[in-house]
């Protein structure tokens, strides 16, 4: 990264922020290295010694099977639960049977004639001259060898009907093509040979009939040739026994896969007469890096694979050594990436701020999935099996359509959301993987300092960094679009394209003449329609060149004072900006710092903090959340960039507006995401509801919530189709005397009169979750989380254990 305004800073603070000593580490979390960095010889592959096992080794060995979206892939076993639910239901192996038998029981009646009408077809198909006159008795041998292909026929229509008519089809997904190389290939194969033995029991040494497959050929070939004389020939007896062969061995070949697994395993084994005997026999883990090894990288890989297991590398320096070999295989550059590793070893490409870890997890991270666990999927009637009792995690895959989060204050938004995406983001960044940017208010537990690399402070004097209201932007209408959507956005009286082109009005005139957009004290001036502010200006716009901006300036003029002007209520919420307390911000400063641009989020993986005013600037926080949201919006989805980027708004109350829910809608495309955290969804205007809820593809619903909150979350959830038993009691009345005193007596001894059941199933419509559920059936510590992913899949809203 070059020395750009990350490395700027207002003043000199009076002492470094301390580093606070490092939290216990949570169960599952992958060490940290407990010694620098170094960098070893590089050792070839045949006189690498074997390596201790590390903990850090240990974790990239796990396995992350491919699983739902929200799941946490690290270890992850299906539930048994689920693997239960994969077995065969009794319907499906009746299906099987059923047909089987009705097809053996037709075949049956064909061999024995006893179907009416069975040879007429046959006989309308062939000359008189092959029958006895009136009768279906063959005179010759074409009549006979007819008889046998009409057999063979009848018989491959009889299984084809069975097959379609059965749950074959299910059968053999469950039983053969579901299960993993090669015991699917092995499985069609024992198939295959049974298969063989029917057709050719004589030489497996059976005593059963063959099926009729070989004969009927025969005879057919008999037919079109005229004569037996053809089969004096071995080599067309022995071409005809393989076509047979091949023509029963072709759909289990299908089955099974085996040209797929003869391929696959053709290319193992010519990689490995490649690699030599020495590599064959190496481990294929992930902590050996086989990727590497398969490109032909062998000194990188010894490397790397010594710094895993000797302690020297942690889960972040194994997850941004991977993402540059990703880019180096993308880019061509694998003799540049191979220099870079036996140069620095495990700290290649180590993040500018030095750092390779944070100062402190809250939280359970898996870098390679690029995980974050929140908890656990509570095990119930709506949660699918797949879910039941697994962990719950989010990912910028999922973070990427963007996430809206409701729970009043207390409900753990910020301990067991906000925080955590925070932390996830910022490891990922220093990997090279993700820019984050969070909004909160001061003193908000999101990490230490030393866990950023840009903290802005707004309205606090000490403050490194300061914040600029343009974005680093160098048109005055993006400016003035940033501007208007942050001062009065949220205002109805205000129409957006108004402000914007007001502001555009007197951005573009000030920036002609002094190189450079006004500090908001003299845009506010501007605003309020200050004659020796915008005599001045006007006077500076004399020259020829500056003509189409003294026609602006001239249209503003014209404008202020009319009944439609927007110009006094954005000086207004300006002078909200402008207060004391903001002095020296948004580019006010005294100092020669550049205040810090949200656009370098776009070109760098940043982790900033935004710290809001906490107490007795409430409007002006809203302004500056509004201001961020909408700068974050363009810059997110301007120019091509190769890693995520995520804002993280710790309190969305009045940032939501029009415009932003419109950029919020393209970011999924952009590879970037926006999380946004409320109290209750009144805090949005009632008009945004349900284009807010549509823009984002991930819904969560905290405990405590109210019910119209909760109507919210039903409406965008909708419906689903489930099962209902209806149980109806009717008393019986007995006619005959006899059974009149048995129900008598039976009611004496139970207490109960005789009653009969009547069960009605049907299939209803009902909301996922309701309303009143999601305000009054939500345990303390859960959440409700709907999940849907940038490439479409998605995850019902399910309970989640936030405290698991």
């Amino acid at each position: 990264m070059h020395n750009d305004e990350t490395h700027n800073t207002r003043k000199t603070q009076p002492g470094p922020v301390p580093r606070p000593t490092r939290p216990p580490e949570p169960a599952g979390a992958p060490p940290r290295p407990t010694t620098p960095p170094s960098v070893p010889p590089p050792a070839s592959s045949a006189s690498q010694p074997p390596h201790p096992r590390s903990p850090v080794a240990d974790w990239l060995d796990e396995p992350r099977p491919a699983a739902e979206p929200g799941i946490w892939r690290h270890g992850y076993r299906q539930p048994k639960a689920a693997r239960q639910e994969q077995r065969l239901a009794p319907v499906t192996i009746v299906g099987f049977f059923v047909p089987l038998a009705a097809g053996l029981l037709v075949w049956s009646l064909w061999r024995h004639g006893s179907i009416p009408y069975q040879w007429a077809v046959l006989k309308l198909l062939t000359p008189d001259g092959w029958w006895w006159a009136g009768t279906t008795s063959p005179k010759g041998y074409q009549g006979a060898e007819a008889m046998t292909v009409a057999d063979g026929v009848f018989f491959a229509i009889l299984v084809y009907a069975m097959a379609r008519l059965g749950s074959w089809r299910d059968i053999v997904r469950h039983v053969v093509t579901r299960r993993p190389q090669p015991a699917r290939a092995l499985i069609a194969a024992l198939g295959a040979l049974i298969a063989l033995s029917f057709v050719f029991p004589k030489a497996f040494g059976v005593g059963w009939d063959a099926l009729p497959v070989q004969d009927p050929l025969f005879s057919l070939l008999v037919l079109i040739t005229g004569s037996y004389d053809v089969f004096a020939s071995v080599l067309l007896t022995d071409t005809l026994y393989a076509l047979i062969t091949l023509l029963v061995l072709w759909p289990f070949a299908r089955i099974g896969g085996w040209w797929s697994f003869a391929r696959q395993k053709l290319a193992t084994r010519e990689r490995a007469k490649a690699e030599g005997p020495a590599q064959t026999a190496a481990e294929r883990r992930p902590s050996q890096w086989p990727e590497l090894r398969e490109a032909g990288q062998h000194q990188a890989a010894d490397l790397l694979t010594t710094e895993v297991h000797t302690g020297r590398m942690n889960d972040v320096d194994c997850a941004r050594v991977g993402h540059m070999w990703t880019m180096a295989r993308v880019q061509a550059r694998l003799s540049s990436f191979t220099d870079t590793v036996l140069r620095e070893a495990g700290a290649a490409w180590t993040h500018p701020s030095g750092a390779r870890d944070l100062p402190g997890r809250t939280a359970r991270h898996d870098l390679l999935a690029g995980q974050v666990r929140l908890g656990q999927w509570v095990a119930g009637e709506r949660t699918p099996l797949a879910y039941g009792g697994a962990g719950a995690a989010l990912a910028p895959d999922t973070l990427g359509t963007s996430l809206l989060a409701v729970g009043p204050s207390g409900s753990g938004k910020t301990r067991h959301l906000i925080r955590p995406v925070v932390e996830s983001l910022g490891l990922q960044a220093l990997a090279g993987q993700c820019a984050v940017v969070a909004v909160c208010a001061a003193g908000t537990p999101l990490g230490p300092d030393s866990g950023f690399d840009v903290v802005v402070r707004l309205g606090d004097p000490a403050s490194v960094h300061d914040l600029d209201p343009y974005a680093d932007s160098d048109d005055p209408d993006e400016a003035a679009a940033f501007l208007a959507e942050g001062l009065a956005g949220d205002l109805d009286t205000a129409s957006g394209q108004r402000a914007v082109t007001a502001l555009a009005q007197l951005l573009g005139p000030f920036k002609a003449v002094h190189g450079r957009f006004p500090t908001l004290p003299e845009l506010r001036e501007l605003l309020e329609g200050d004659p020796s502010a915008l005599d001045a200006l006007r006077v500076a716009l004399a020259a020829d060149e500056h003509t189409v901006m003294r026609r602006e300036l001239d249209a503003r003029v014209r404008q202020a004072g009319s009944a439609g002007d927007p110009g006094p209520i954005l000086a207004d919420r300006l002078a909200l900006l402008v207060r004391p307390a903001f002095a020296e911000f948004f580019g006010a400063g005294a100092g020669s710092a550049r205040p810090f641009s949200l656009r370098a989020v776009a070109h760098h993986p940043l982790r900033v903090r935004i710290d809001l005013p906490d107490r007795g600037h409430e409007e002006a926080s809203r302004i500056i959340t509004r201001l961020v949201l909408a700068q974050f919006g363009a810059v997110a989805t301007a120019g091509e960039r190769n890693h995520f980027v995520c804002l993280v708004l710790d309190d969305a109350t009045g940032a939501v507006t029009a415009e932003s829910v419109r950029r919020m809608q393209r970011l999924r495309s952009r590879n970037a995401g926006v999380v946004l955290a409320l109290r209750t969804v009144g805090d949005v205007p009632e008009a945004l509801h349900g284009p807010l809820y549509a823009a984002v593809g991930c819904r969560m619903a905290f405990s405590g919530v109210t019910t119209w909150d909760g109507g919210r979350f039903a409406e965008a959830w909708g419906t689903q189709w489930v099962e209902t038993r209806d149980v109806a009691r009717h008393t019986v009345f007995a006619d005959q005397p006899m059974t009149r005193a048995i129900h008598a007596l039976r009611k004496l001894v139970t207490g109960k009169a005789v009653t009969t059941e009547a069960v009605t199933v049907r299939q209803v419509e009902r909301e996922r979750w309701s309303a009143s559920e999601l305000a009054h059936a939500v345990p303390a510590g859960h959440a409700v989380l709907s999940l849907t992913s940038v490439r479409g899949e998605h995850a019902p809203p399910l309970l989640v254990d936030l405290r698991a």
